[in-house]
């Protein structure tokens, strides 16, 4: 029998334009590919990412493209055959071998498979020739065909909701429109008697947690039986045993005693067993599968709670609630075929090294590739899978919820094993579009095939396709309809989870109050900030000399997608802080303030909701949004070239481990119901800290204040020798007046407080609240900032004799890479900031930045 052979077919390809005679066959930039990467390969279009050449490119997405190879293959063994997979062709695709149609595609999630057996030639080369018809074009007809059906979305044209390809091609309020095709994921020569399908497992961990039961199961195609499993760690093995397949399966059962189980990297290790499956003929091994995965218990919780309305909505992972810091994901790029292995761990280091312990792969972009889930895995980062539907209405013709259902059964498959996925949900913000646009829903209504019938009938793919194929293939992980979704609305935020987006769009709250526009889950909320210098310059056509080189061109609007950004930006800059334009690089400093300090906020307000058992009032927040796909001003806190901007470091600073927190707060009271006049105003602070560690803490507890004008210190008391912080929640400390020496004399508005919690006398957390807005503080320009490398090259010192709000470090060597930034600074105090790649006595080519 023929052993299992796989051959990449990546040599050799060329592409051309279908319907121009004039076009010639050139060879592809890389492989995979897309159209776009191979025009630019040529200089046959601009750089889509550069100036306004987007508009000079919409072109290409109108036009059919034909993509060719040619190569060899070894005969097929008697008994055997010859398949070639298509992991991914994008999207409407005709696929013709030697003269011969074998594959239509119109899904890029999904990969096909097509037996060549009596097509393929032994001793000659094999022509292959995929042509990739327009996909708006398709989309625009299909509109048209059923134009009974209710249009409409959110971002992009609705010829989008038509066709199953990634939804962020379409543009977005964040990325280009990019209309790409072409074969985007690998295709293989596979030739075989018998080979493993498909390998996945279900794992039971007992209460105890000292035991584990893993039921594996192998899909064989071919006539070979016997089947041997094998699990192992660290490359030895734990468990092995064979199996006799019936009806093309074979399952075992593995109980493992004491097993070492996979945590967030928060609270333990990521250790990954290695499962494979091989098939036999006697002696003979005709082909291997293999996995990895981690043993783990996971589940969401949702309960009722103490004191409060509605229910929890809290992750737990071998029995351990975890608040979910974390961040949603967009595709890393419009081009994914160049978006290498490394670049995607970088991308998740970038999240782990945030104390970030959840992503979600949002619903307009792709199911990611594998090295992005394989970095979860092994850096224990929690994944909230969306399936890819986003911001609209979508049909429901018999022939695309097939193409639905076919795609969801694939990629469940595909991605089962991940012990980092926790959750699928069905869409993202499709639920709020409904509402927006008073479709037909009624959530008693559970007469599936009635929903057909209404002008939403999408709720049959959340509600009726998805969590069928989850059920079957994933039962373990838990299926969300879609994102928001739960209580008697998306905007409930007493039951499941929501997007607050009061900041920024709709009633356009103060980013101070997140505290009062929570929800027991925020998977969504944001700011926008602009990029880096750096990457500015880098899209603009002449770089630093581009007259276009300052905040209000028509290039640096062209490179933000939201609507209404202007407006926005300036309404949460006047309200908050005093800036200017000139020079641009101190109005982008000030954009990344105002950015950090809202999300900041954000994570620090809704962290103190994280009370403990039966009292988990928000549970987890993501920011929108960890990335960007393209050089751009967005809610992302990481640009395109992964450049954090401030608010990144902010984020990673309140969710550490210990937290310490504080609100001003002010009431004022009239001396009777007639006054306008006798009034008492009184400023108060609030003070908690949060411990997402699991050890009862034991902290000290300080309290300094500063005039921010002399820099004098004011105050200094010690509150607490022994505060305890239990584990895993937050607590109250204490409440207290803003300490100044005349109260209601406005001395309120010129002091700094500080907080801090020691532990064994080494400070532990640190926290800095200033009077806002920060537009009326009368910040001082420090005459004696310094900034200095430490002695051991490994640190900047920074001190000052003023209170100085942001000071933010920033070095034109994308080498130099700092693990904290945007820092306060009061006197008398030395912050440090680690940093690699600096050299001593290169402290002047930084460029230091800070509020005035």
């Amino acid at each position: 029998m023929a052993l299992h052979s796989v051959t990449p077919i990546n040599k050799g390809w060329t592409f051309k334009q279908v319907d121009d005679e004039s076009s010639k066959f050139l060879p592809v930039a890389q492989f995979p590919t897309n159209v776009h990467l191979d025009l630019m390969h040529h200089n046959l279009i601009p750089d889509p990412f550069v100036g306004k050449n987007e508009n000079l490119v919409q072109w290409v997405g109108e036009r059919d493209w034909v993509y060719k190879t040619s190569f060899s293959a070894s005969e097929v063994p008697k008994g055997g055959k010859s398949v070639i997979a298509f992991d991914g062709l994008d999207t409407y695709a005709t696929v013709v071998l030697n003269g011969k149609e074998i594959l239509k595609t119109e899904d890029m999630f999904i990969p096909e498979r097509v037996d060549v057996s009596d097509v393929l030639k032994h001793g000659s080369e094999n022509e292959l020739e995929i042509t990739f018809h327009s996909t708006w074009m398709v989309g625009k007809k299909l509109v048209e065909k059923y134009s009974e059906h209710k249009w409409g979305c959110w971002n992009g044209d609705v010829s989008r909701l038509a066709v199953r390809k990634a939804q962020y091609h379409y543009g977005w309020d964040w990325g280009p429109m990019l209309m790409t095709c072409g074969p985007w994921r690998p295709i293989i020569l596979e030739t075989y008697s018998s080979r493993v399908s498909d390998l996945y497992f279900t794992t039971t961990v007992d209460k105890s947690l000292k035991s584990a039961k893993l039921v594996a199961n192998a899909e064989i195609e071919g006539e070979a039986a016997e089947v041997k499993f094998e699990l192992s760690l660290n490359g030895k093995t734990v468990a092995s045993e064979s199996a006799q397949a019936r009806k093309g399966s074979a399952t075992v059962t593995f109980n493992i005693e004491e097993p070492e189980l996979w945590y967030p990297h928060t609270y333990g290790k990521q250790p990954l067993y290695e499962l494979s499956a091989t098939v036999l003929s006697g002696e003979t091994k005709l082909d291997t599968i293999s996995k990895k995965l981690g043993i783990r218990k996971a589940e969401l919780v949702q309960r009722k709670l103490e004191d409060q309305p509605g229910t929890s909505f809290h992750f737990e992972v071998n029995d351990i609630p975890i608040f979910c810091g974390g961040s949603d994901w967009i595709p890393a790029d419009n081009f994914i075929p160049r978006i290498s292995s490394q670049k995607y761990r970088d991308w998740v280091k970038l999240v782990q090294d945030g104390n970030q312990v959840m992503i979600r792969v949002w619903g307009g972009g792709i199911f990611e590739e594998a090295a992005f889930y394989d970095a979860c895995d092994e850096m224990g980062i929690l994944v909230w899978q969306d399936f890819m539907f986003g911001c609209g209405n979508y049909p429901t013709n018999a022939d695309f919820l097939a193409l639905v259902k076919r795609e969801a059964t694939e990629n469940v498959k595909i991605l089962r094993h991940h012990p980092s996925i926790v959750i699928w949900a069905g869409n993202n913000e499709d639920y709020q579009y409904q509402e927006s646009e008073n479709l037909d829903y009624d959530p008693e209504n559970k007469d599936a095939e009635s929903w057909l019938k209404s002008t939403f009938p999408a709720r049959y793919i959340y509600e009726k396709i998805l969590p069928d194929v989850t059920k079957a293939l994933c039962p373990d992980t838990y299926y969300h309809p879609g994102s928001p979704f739960g209580g008697k609305d998306t905007r409930d935020p007493t039951v499941g989870d929501i997007h607050q987006w009061n900041v920024w769009h709709g009633t356009q709250e103060k980013y101070q109050n997140f505290d009062k526009i929570g929800g027991r889950f925020v998977s969504e909320f944001g700011m926008e900030g602009f990029p880096s210098i750096k990457t500015i310059d880098a899209y603009l056509p002449e770089g630093k000399k581009d007259a276009d080189r300052y905040p209000q061109s028509s290039t640096v609007d062209f490179h933000n997608k939201a609507d209404g950004h202007e407006r926005r930006i300036a309404l949460y800059l006047v309200e908050n802080m005093q800036y200017k334009f000139d020079p641009f690089e101190q109005f982008i400093y000030s954009t990344q303030l105002m950015q950090a300090e809202c999300l900041a906020s954000a994570y620090r307000l809704w962290k103190r909701e994280w009370k403990g058992p039966g009292r988990e009032y928000c549970a987890g927040a993501l920011v929108w949004q960890i990335n960007d796909c393209w050089p751009v001003t967005s809610w992302a806190i990481v640009d395109y070239y992964l450049r954090p901007k401030a608010a990144y470091y902010t984020v990673k600073r309140e969710l550490a481990p210990i937290t310490i927190g504080l609100k001003r707060t002010v009431t004022s009271t009239p001396a009777n119901k007639y006054t306008r006049v006798d009034v008492k105003t009184v400023h108060k602070i609030e003070m908690w800290a949060s411990n997402l560690s699991l050890e009862k803490r034991t902290m000290g507890v300080q309290l300094k204040a500063w005039d921010l004008v002399t820099g004098k210190e004011t105050y200094s008391k010690s509150l607490h020798d022994g505060f305890v912080l239990e584990p895993n929640r937050s607590v109250e400390i204490t409440e207290f007046e803003v300490p100044v020496e005349k109260q209601n004399a406005e001395e309120e508005q010129r002091t700094v407080v500080a907080a801090y919690l020691t532990e064994n006398g080494k400070q532990v957390a640190r926290y800095i609240n200033w009077p806002e807005p920060l537009k009326y503080t009368h910040l001082q320009k420090p005459k004696d900032l310094k900034v200095k490398l430490s002695t051991s090259g490994d640190a900047l010192e920074i001190t000052a004799e003023v209170p100085i709000k942001g000071v933010a470090v920033e070095a034109a060597d994308d080498g130099v890479v700092f693990s904290d930034n945007c820092v306060d600074i009061v006197p008398g105090e030395t912050v440090y900031i680690g940093v690699k790649g600096l050299k001593s006595g290169e402290e002047d080519k930084l460029d230091v930045r800070y509020l005035n």
